[in-house]
């Protein structure tokens, strides 16, 4: 596989705190990568390194084929990079906007104009293309700030927890802006507090944690790190909680987790769901649910990083560059 992204050994120590302690990363053309880890654990140092707005203490790093160290010019010239926050202006229209970042990457007026009525079109924009940013919703201006970070057909696009404060409409609509521009051939490197996220788009998942990268696969191969599937129960009365954990306990052979009025134990053993429907039937508890999942990528990401503190990732939460 080509690798649009490729990071060895990257360190950074700001002063006597260690950022990034080695870490490696390898993201393949036309995918999506998700990076996964802690507040602190060196998520931003990695992307500030790889869009060339920082410098590594050691290892070696490349994007879209050039290096990030000697060949900074070059990067920055394939990637764009978008931030938490909405980086518009607000006091212009859409198109204006998609405009101005157009002729400052030095598209011709005409061209930039064309430009930014197809992306405005591909982001379901073109019907508020006129209107002031100002009275967008959330919603629309993430899309705006994607499509100003597309106008200069980037190869490779980081995106930096790209859906903070949005619904879940806005953000399923922008997930699917983002699979469309994917399917095209573009690279993405994500970052996300919202494991959801990484698990409805990723291609491959990073965890990283203290600076270095615990654990790498698909969302479906970190799953699987952690077990098989899950047992839930859901007694219909609150009273009969205590029954349903001796008998999860019993059969399961650990103790419950409980949260919310639900009871979740491994699914280990074989036939464990049939078990403990029959022992809780003789039992005369009533079930408002029972069923069987796989971990969830909340659960796999706490299991890597439980019990860890972090390292203090210093550096500042980046913004679009490119």
């Amino acid at each position: 596989m080509d690798h649009a992204i490729r990071a060895e050994g990257l360190v950074k120590r700001f002063g006597s705190t260690t950022a990034l302690a080695g870490a490696d990363l390898h993201a393949g053309t036309g995918t999506v990568h998700a990076v996964l880890g802690p507040n602190g654990a060196g998520k931003t140092t990695m992307v500030r390194i790889l869009t060339t707005l920082l410098r590594a203490d050691a290892g070696h790093a490349s994007v879209a084929g050039y290096d990030v160290a000697t060949q900074p010019h070059q990067v920055r010239s394939s990637i764009a990079l978008t931030g938490q926050y909405a980086a518009v202006d607000e006091q212009l229209t859409g198109v204006e906007n998609l405009v101005m970042v157009a002729r400052l990457l030095g598209l011709p007026r005409a061209e930039a104009k064309r430009r930014a009525v197809t992306l405005l079109g591909e982001f379901g924009l073109d019907g508020a293309a006129g209107r002031a940013v100002r009275t967008y919703s959330g919603g629309m201006r993430r899309r705006l700030d994607l499509a100003a970070s597309l106008v200069g057909h980037p190869d490779v696009l980081f995106l930096d927890e790209p859906t903070t404060g949005l619904d879940p409409r806005g953000r399923a609509e922008l997930w699917e802006v983002i699979r469309s521009h994917v399917r095209g051939g573009v690279t993405v490197l994500l970052t996300t507090q919202y494991l959801e996220e990484a698990d409805a788009l990723a291609d491959e998942i990073v965890v990283v944690d203290h600076g270095l990268v615990v654990a790498t696969g698909t969302p479906n191969e970190l799953k699987n790190r952690i077990g098989g599937q899950v047992l839930e129960v859901s007694p219909a009365r609150p009273d009969d909680a205590d029954v349903v954990a001796r008998v999860l306990a019993e059969e399961a052979g650990v103790h419950a987790e409980a949260s919310a009025g639900t009871l979740r134990v491994p699914a280990t053993v074989p036939g464990l769901a049939q078990t403990v429907l029959r022992r809780l039937s003789e039992d005369g508890v009533e079930l408002a649910e029972l069923s069987l999942r796989r971990p969830s990528l909340d659960e796999v990401f706490l299991s890597l990083t439980a019990g860890a503190e972090s390292t203090g990732d210093t550096s500042d939460t980046t913004r679009r560059s490119a």
